[in-house]
């Protein structure tokens, strides 16, 4: 590839993330004509100022020492893993823009596996341009079938799109093989972008959550030491784009119920069950702070008007919060816990929560912690034999905790990933309508 051109495609990323600048200029000449030395240099400050501005160093330190500008320009890279699939993954995406029909498939219903139908023969080749077949897998005897080798393609196709990989095109499948190149491109270039520039501004120790792929990773000196899948709020209720410090660890919490999720959640069941505050082993208590008592029947009538009451969930197997509280101080009353019901880790759409992040391996995460901040050790030893007690920690030093919302990146196998939007943040003019119910097509 020509510097020109290298400059032309570094400069398409740099739009996508600042639309409203002046690249877009500087681009069509770079692809048109030969632009002489002094502009390409101009073209190469612009380029070092967005990643200086974005704390993101150029990979070759000495290439201002290089005085030929086109083969100084070609050294005028940033030093981001996984760079260079991006770029490779963006010309491709390029290419399909410029050289591909890629008009809607429209479905009726679902296409299951050994089934035919006569969409089978445009999904096999579209899957075969995103990279999600080795080759066209169309079978030429039986163009219409959808055969066991193309249902592979399409697990594949929805585990990297966030799908569960059941085989089965529905909607949901139906919608991310009909997103236009263009569009792809430009979700994998701003969020590669903001991935990065948040990478480059972290601390050596750091936890992160991101919202939309229902992942947290767990970094130490720039190596993952522990992932996870996490539940995350409700499109209604969603989890904030934010940042804190675990500064605390709880053994066996109680739960003091939010007053949104008491009218909102509890009260409905109360109504329906006045047994419901027992079973769930709530204590209630007055304005006053005292604990008061009424039978199921009573509980059931007092459900139905005004409500003066608090509910607390006592400690053990029921509590919703589970085993273990992870407590960062924010406005939101936002923190990590446990669960209650981990069955809902099973689902792809994990947007479940009143807002707070639930976390599968609540035990991988609270051992990390006590190994590597908690004070006390002996006594986090002695508490986890009584599973009713409540215990507090304070740590020896606090765990940064960043909850992001990236819907696109590169992953450990060079293959670009995407996910929903779930809480329609990064709205794009030509993508089908976002389902939020997204768990699989059925």
């Amino acid at each position: 590839m020509s510097a020109q051109n290298m400059l032309a495609q570094q400069l398409a990323l740099m739009r996508a993330v600042e639309p409203e600048s002046n690249y877009e200029h500087d681009q069509t000449r770079l692809t048109t004509t030969l632009v002489p030395s002094d502009q390409l240099l101009a073209v190469e400050r612009h380029i070092v100022d967005f990643w200086t501005r974005r704390q993101i160093p150029i990979r070759n330190t000495a290439y201002q020492s290089i005085q030929d500008p086109y083969t100084r320009a070609m050294a005028v890279e940033p030093d981001l893993e996984s760079y260079l699939q991006l770029q490779n993954r963006l010309k491709h995406l390029k290419w399909l823009s410029e050289t591909q029909s890629w008009s809607a498939i429209e479905l009726e219903g679902l296409i299951r596996p050994n089934k035919s139908h006569q969409s089978i023969a445009t999904i096999a080749k579209r899957l075969w341009l995103l990279a999600d077949a080795d080759s066209n897998l169309l079978d030429p005897q039986k163009p219409n079938f959808y055969h066991s080798a193309l249902v592979n393609s399409v697990k594949r196709f929805q585990k990297r799109h966030g799908l569960t990989p059941d085989g089965i095109i529905g909607s949901e499948t139906l919608k991310w093989l009909n997103l236009a190149p263009s569009d792809r491109s430009l979700l994998l270039s701003k969020n590669f972008i903001q991935r990065a520039e948040f990478m480059a501004q972290q601390l050596d120790r750091f936890l992160v959550v991101n919202i939309p792929a229902f992942e947290m990773e767990l970094f130490n000196n720039g190596r993952i030491e522990l992932a996870s899948k996490v539940i995350v709020g409700k499109p209604y209720r969603q989890t904030p784009v934010m940042s804190g410090s675990i500064s605390n660890v709880v053994i066996n919490p109680s739960w003091r119920v939010p007053k949104n999720i008491m009218y909102n959640d509890l009260l409905p069941k109360v109504r329906e069950n006045g047994h419901y505050i027992e079973q769930r082993n709530f204590d209630v208590f007055d304005r006053n702070n005292k604990l008061v008592k009424y039978s199921a029947e009573q509980w059931s009538e007092l459900a139905r008007g005004p409500f003066p009451f608090r509910f607390v969930q006592r400690p053990g197997g029921s509590n919703t919060l589970g085993r273990y509280k992870f407590y960062f101080p924010n406005d939101d009353s936002i923190f990590l816990h446990d669960t209650s019901d981990p069955n809902l880790f099973n689902r792809s759409n994990r947007a479940l929560s009143s807002g707070c992040i639930r976390v599968e391996d609540v035990e991988g995460l609270a051992n990390w912690i006590a190994a590597n901040l908690v004070k006390d050790k002996q006594t986090w030893v002695d508490r986890h034999v009584d599973k009713k007690k409540t215990q507090w920690f304070a740590l020896n030093s606090t765990l940064d905790v960043h909850l992001v919302y990236w819907t696109a990146w590169i992953d450990k196998n060079s293959q670009a990933q995407y996910r929903n939007d779930i809480y329609h943040k990064q709205s794009l003019t030509t993508v089908a309508t976002n389902s939020i119910e997204h768990n699989n097509d059925l």
